[in-house]
């Protein structure tokens, strides 16, 4: 049963959120700050986390930093009170997964939790089947049907980052520190580049597709 930490210093959303986890099949802890929750993280095995940014003692962009840096392959799920682009790309920069805007619907919250929860798996995974197109991790090859492929590396590299969480939004100063290394000089543009490249290799390909979101970065949605 996967355990999911639930942070939000306000203790009627606690509740709410961890009675429709529970009664989903998750168990629930909670904390009622940021230091709370690296506390509750440190003694307890975590599967996902539930943040929320406006909290007391730490908000929710140092716990979020925090967690990635002792995790940083955990699902984090962030909820935010506003709606302004600025706070979810400063989200996605620091590491966050996926976001929910307040008040939100409890049923679309475990929807999204359950989805984070499918895409860590597949992330986890060094092989990535996308219909006929499947990723080698180990060997850096990709079959597409009968036909094998082999991409130039930073091609390989970014479209495994993708298609590993499908649905999940990276902005292009993610894919660069990831891909390309914090201590990458050149222009960020060169992520556009890639996927243009990427585009065009699978524009044949019907099962999955990557995806621009205006003013946040790419996504990879698969229709598998």
């Amino acid at each position: 049963m996967p355990t999911i930490l639930v942070a939000d210093d306000d203790a009627n959303i606690r509740e709410l959120v961890c009675l429709f986890l529970r009664n989903d099949g998750f168990a629930t802890v909670e904390a009622a700050d940021g230091k709370e929750a690296l506390d509750v993280f440190a003694a307890t095995a975590v599967d996902l986390v539930v943040l929320d940014i406006m909290m007391p003692v730490m908000d929710g962009w140092t716990l979020c930093k925090e967690l990635r840096r002792g995790n940083p392959d955990l699902p984090l799920l962030m909820l935010t009170a506003r709606s302004e682009t600025w706070e979810k790309v400063k989200g996605f920069q620091l590491g966050t997964d996926d976001y929910l805007t307040k008040p939100f619907d409890p049923l679309e919250l475990t929807v999204r939790v359950r989805a984070l929860l499918k895409r860590y798996r597949i992330g986890a995974s060094q092989s990535i089947r996308l219909g006929a197109v499947t990723l080698d991790k180990m060997t850096y090859k990709v079959t597409k049907g009968a036909e094998s492929l082999t991409l130039p590396l930073k091609e390989f590299e970014l479209l495994y980052k993708l298609a590993g969480t499908p649905g999940q939004i990276y902005t292009r100063e993610q894919l660069i520190d990831q891909i390309w290394g914090l201590d990458y000089a050149g222009d960020d543009r060169t992520v556009d580049v890639h996927i243009k490249r990427l585009r065009e290799r699978f524009a044949d390909v019907a099962d999955f597709r990557i995806e621009t979101v205006r003013g946040l970065g790419y996504r990879l949605e698969a229709d598998v």
